[in-house]
C-alpha cells in the first residue's frame, strides 16, 4: 500500500524520498520506480537520511500497522523532524489515537493529520479516495500532491479536508461499515438468486451485469458480475463455488458498531454484516446446523419454492430490495457520522463525503452522486436524504 501510493505521488511528477526498516523494501520501491518510468523517487535505509532528504517543512506520510507500530514510527522519525513539519498517518486507525497523537505532535511543534485511504493496492498506485483530518495548515502543505494523487471525477478529486481533530479516521471507519453493510446486502441477493431462484453462474453474471448498468452501478456489483465468470484452473466449473466461506475483519466494522451503539444511533444493516461475519468463523457449526436442518426437509422447502418461482418477477424483486437496503445502510452510516460531527464539533459536509466516495474507493457508486444532491439541497435532515435518492 505505502509503495504503490509513493509511486503514485512520484508518477505524478512529485520528487518523494522513501523509507523501510526492511531494506529489500526499500530496493524494490527503487526497482519498480525505474521499470514503472524511471520515476523521480528516492530511497533511504535510515530514519535519519530519509528525513533530511526532505526539504523543510517536510510532509511524511507512514502507512503502517495500526496502534503501537505507528507510535513507534512517529518517535523514530520525529527525532529528526523539525517544528513545522508534519506527519500523515494513512492507516486505518482508531480516531481517538490521533487525537491523542495531534496532541503530543503540537508539543513538539510538529503537524499531524490521520488520513482515511480507501481503494486499496490498486487505488493506491492509479487514485485512491483520501479522507485527511486534523491540522488545517498541515492538509494545505500537501494539499496539491493529494488532489493530483488522489482518484479523479468529473467534480473533482477525490480528497477533501474533512475536519479537526480524528474526523478523517473516523469517517474512513463508518465509509467501512458501509462497504460491510454493502457487501453482505451483494451476498444476501446472490443467496436468494442462486438458491431460491436455481440460477446458475453464468445467468447471475448476466443479472449483475445489467445491474450494473442500472441504479446499482458500482465497483462492488461490477467485480460481483465478473467473479462468476472465473474458471477454476485447477479443476471443473468455476471458482465461486469454492471458495472457502469463513471470512475475517480487521476491526473497523466492529468500531462502527460500537460507535452507533455509543451515540444511540440505529445501524441494523451494518450491525447485521458484522453478525454475519461472525457467524461465517463458525464454520463447523454452521455445518452442523445445516445438516439438522436438511434432515428436517428445509432444502427440500425450499427447492419446491424455486420449482414455482416466476424468476424474472424473483430477479426484479431482489434488485429492487437489494437497492432499497442500500439506501437504509448508506443512511444508517450518515446519520452515524451526523451525531459524532454534532457531538465533536466537526461540521462534516456530507455532500462532500458522498463527492469523494464516487471515485478510487471500494463503496464508488453512481448511487454517491444522487446522496451528494440530496445533501446539497438540504444539508440537515435525513428524511430528505431517504426521498431524493429514490
Amino acid at each position: 500500500m505505502g509503495q504503490n501510493l509513493a509511486l503514485n505521488i512520484a508518477d505524478k511528477g512529485f520528487p518523494i524520498s522513501v523509507y523501510n526498516r526492511t531494506t529489500s523494501k526499500v530496493d524494490e520501491t527503487l526497482d519498480r520506480a525505474r521499470r514503472e518510468g524511471d520515476l523521480p523517487l528516492t530511497g533511504h535505509h535510515t530514519p535519519r537520511d530519509f528525513v533530511l532528504s526532505i526539504k523543510p517543512p517536510r510532509s511524511v506520510i507512514i502507512l503502517v500497522k495500526a496502534g503501537s507500530p505507528v507510535d513507534q514510527t512517529i518517535a523514530t522519525l520525529s527525532e529528526h523532524m523539525s517544528p513545522g513539519d508534519c506527519i500523515i498517518d494513512g492507516g486505518n486507525e482508531w480516531y481517538e489515537n490521533t487525537e491523542r497523537r495531534i496532541h503530543d505532535a503540537s508539543q513538539k511543534g510538529l503537524l499531524y493529520l490521520g488520513m482515511g485511504v480507501s481503494g486499496g493496492e490498486e487505488g493506491a498506485r492509479f487514485g485512491p479516495s483520501l479522507m485527511p483530518g486534523g491540522s488545517h495548515e498541515a492538509y494545505n502543505n500537501i494539499k496539491d500532491i493529494l488532489q493530483k494523487v488522489a482518484a479523479q471525477v468529473e467534480d473533482g478529486p477525490c480528497v477533501t479536508y474533512i475536519g479537526e481533530g480524528g474526523s478523517g479516521n473516523f469517517v474512513k471507519m463508518v465509509h467501512n461499515g458501509i462497504e460491510y453493510g454493502d457487501m453482505q446486502l451483494i451476498s444476501e441477493a446472490y443467496d436468494v438468486l442462486k438458491h431460491v431462484g436455481g440460477l446458475s453462474n453464468s445467468e447471475l453474471a448476466e443479472i449483475f451485469a445489467e445491474w450494473n448498468r442500472g441504479e446499482l452501478e458500482s465497483f462492488l456489483i461490477e467485480i460481483t458480475a465478473d467473479i462468476f465468470k472465473v474458471k477454476d484452473d485447477h479443476g471443473e466449473g468455476e471458482l465461486v463455488d469454492k471458495i472457502l466461506d469463513k471470512t475475517g475483519m480487521k476491526g473497523t466494522g466492529k468500531w462502527t458498531v460500537q460507535q452507533a451503539a455509543e451515540l444511540s444511533v440505529a445501524a441494523p444493516t451494518i450491525a447485521a454484516s458484522l453478525d454475519c461475519r461472525y457467524l461465517s468463523g463458525l464454520k463447523e457449526e454452521r455445518e452442523k446446523a445445516s445438516e439438522i436442518l436438511r434432515e428436517a426437509g428445509l432444502k427440500d422447502e425450499v427447492q419446491n419454492v424455486g420449482v414455482h418461482i416466476d424468476k424474472k418477477r424473483l430477479i426484479d424483486d431482489v434488485r429492487q430490495a437489494l437497492y432499497a437496503s442500500k439506501i437504509c445502510s448508506y443512511a444508517q452510516g450518515m446519520n452515524l457520522l451526523r451525531s459524532k460531527s454534532d457531538q465533536k464539533g466537526w461540521n462534516l459536509n456530507f455532500g462532500e463525503l458522498a463527492r469523494i466516495w464516487k471515485g478510487g474507493c471500494i463503496i464508488r457508486a453512481v448511487f454517491l452522486d444522487r446522496i451528494k444532491q440530496a445533501y446539497q439541497r438540504n444539508p440537515i435532515w435525513l428524511v430528505w436524504l431517504l426521498t431524493r435518492i429514490r
